[in-house]
């Protein structure tokens, strides 16, 4: 059969895993076999730099670019992307038009000298390449000896089992999408360790004016991700978030309102600002804008000026 939709991914397990999760939702959709949703693999800047954090190579986009640069000169029809590794500016005439159901956001700690974080002997080394989750583990542990851990899953993994680290942390919605729940050892609550906006989302962009693709992906497209992501990236937008800012924030819908909460934490984890807002879910951007509006005018204007 001819391809009736070319899906652009990068090329990491846990990213095809996400584009054949959009390819299998879409033959459901429509009733089409595999042929008709061709998964075309592209290679990104954020793939091939692994020797410094993302923060100082360039930020998400890095994980973004090649990938847009493909679907604006017509070479994909779509993009399938970790929402959370979204820049909150995308480049003139593309647009994120439909998010797949969310999974579950929390992140989950892999440890190898121990279950949990608070149960770590004192130094213990851990490892991540999160601003947020280096703050938020300094806050919890400030004994512990936080290290950067770039690479995918596996690669960290692997680095667990080579004692580069006593323990790591990763979404658990990816872990999921690759059936690797049994490496976890710890579930962080959500109220202990924020996600990141957008994390366990994944988010399908498009040029914009694509009808028929719009049309495609109307079918698959979760209301309810989509209006939780709205806020969070409009809370994210709003304090200029990049991979320099840790930021966390998490929207929840039910029964058509929503319930948002989103923290801004210094890189040591010793100052930290809170806000939590609730209204209707039609109101989703109105809300995480005000949210951020809210928290940095608790923490000043100066909060940020420290690592940025």
């Amino acid at each position: 059969m001819q391809t009736i939709l070319r899906i652009g991914t990068r090329g990491s397990p846990l990213a095809l895993a996400q584009a054949r999760e959009a390819q299998a939702r879409l033959m459901a959709a429509h009733g089409m076999p595999a042929e008709a949703f061709e998964v075309v693999v592209i290679s990104t800047s954020g793939d091939r730099i692994q020797d410094r954090p993302l923060s100082e190579a360039g930020g998400k986009g890095l994980f973004t670019k090649e990938i847009e640069e493909a679907l604006l000169a017509g070479r994909i029809d779509i993009a399938v992307h970790s929402s959370k590794d979204m820049p909150t500016q995308l480049p003139d005439g593309l647009e994120l038009s439909a998010f797949l159901p969310r999974e579950d956001a929390r992140d989950a700690f892999v440890g190898k000298a121990a279950k949990t974080i608070a149960e770590l002997p004192r130094g213990a080394r851990v490892g991540s390449s999160s601003l947020r989750r280096q703050a938020l583990i300094r806050r919890m542990r400030p004994d512990l000896d936080v290290v950067m851990f770039r690479g995918n899953v596996q690669t960290r993994l692997r680095k667990l089992e080579e004692g580069v680290a006593a323990g790591t942390i990763l979404a658990y919605a990816g872990l999921k999408r690759l059936g690797l729940e049994h490496v976890v050892t710890d579930l962080i609550p959500l109220d202990v360790f924020p996600p990141a906006p957008g994390q366990g989302a994944i988010g399908i962009e498009t040029r914009i004016g694509d009808r028929d693709v719009e049309k495609m992906l109307a079918a698959v497209h979760d209301v309810p991700t989509g209006q939780a992501l709205a806020c969070e990236r409009a809370f994210l937008a709003a304090l200029d978030g990049s991979c320099r800012t840790p930021i966390a924030g998490y929207a929840a819908i039910a029964a058509g309102k929503l319930s948002f909460a989103g923290l801004i934490i210094s890189p040591d984890g010793m100052q930290s600002h809170t806000v939590e807002l609730q209204g209707p879910a039609q109101d989703a951007a109105r809300i995480g804008g005000e949210a951020a509006r809210s928290v940095r005018a608790k923490a000043g204007e100066k909060f940020f000026d420290g690592w940025l």
